[in-house]
């Protein structure tokens, strides 16, 4: 095994396993959170299930704090480990609040251009499954993590182009408030997946 899994030892191997699944848990939400916004009936049931993955979430995280705490040598720094489960566990954080906030603002319709933003959300939570599945091959660990940063600045630049389409098509201010809170929402969960990678890359280079 080259580069960082080489120095795991076979009972380290759990943390290389439990922090792809939770990047896998994590595409999963970004894709439930797609399908709500493409197909928008039984809204509350769809938001619902993106909180099972979202407590699936803080059940991994938890696993992996626990095995931090009772692991005496780790496959890269402790710091890193704890600071990659943290920045992992915000983006299914977001993902759940984009999901919860469609019913709390009881929203009717999705207005045009969401789910394109949440599909950028989408391809950018894949890639984040890549780069933490390629953590001991430094070199396309890297590549995702570039194509992350490549995904948050489309996810920025169509974020801000629906606010200024909010702001000249909408007259109500309450609706004003509430969609704009929605992308920025969405639009911060690929913020975190960018957080995510800036952890993957650290380590990455660390390991060189």
């Amino acid at each position: 095994m080259p580069g960082l899994l080489r120095r795991f030892l076979p009972r380290e191997e759990s943390f290389f396993d439990l922090f792809v699944q939770q990047a896998e848990n994590i595409q999963a939400g970004a894709r439930a959170l797609v399908e709500m916004l493409s197909h928008y009936t039984g809204v509350p049931e769809q938001a619902t299930n993106i909180k099972a993955l979202e407590h699936k979430g803080d059940d991994i995280a938890h696993g992996l704090i626990t095995k931090l705490n009772q692991t005496f040598v780790t496959p890269f720094d402790r710091e890193d480990i704890h600071e990659l489960c943290s920045k992992l566990d915000d983006v299914l954080d977001l993902i759940d609040a984009a999901a919860s906030r469609m019913v709390l603002y009881r929203v009717d319709a999705v207005r045009a251009g969401t789910v394109d933003l949440a599909k950028i959300l989408l391809g950018t939570t894949g890639e984040v499954a890549l780069a933490v599945k390629a953590l001991g091959k430094p070199d396309r660990a890297l590549e995702h993590c570039i194509e992350i940063n490549r995904c948050e600045n489309e996810s920025d630049r169509l974020c801000r182009t629906l606010i200024a389409q909010l702001f000249d098509e909408e007259k109500d201010p309450v609706q004003i408030i509430k969609w704009k809170e929605i992308f920025e929402v969405i639009e911060t969960a690929v913020d975190k997946c960018e957080d995510v990678a800036n952890v993957i890359e650290a380590v990455t280079l660390k390991s060189a």
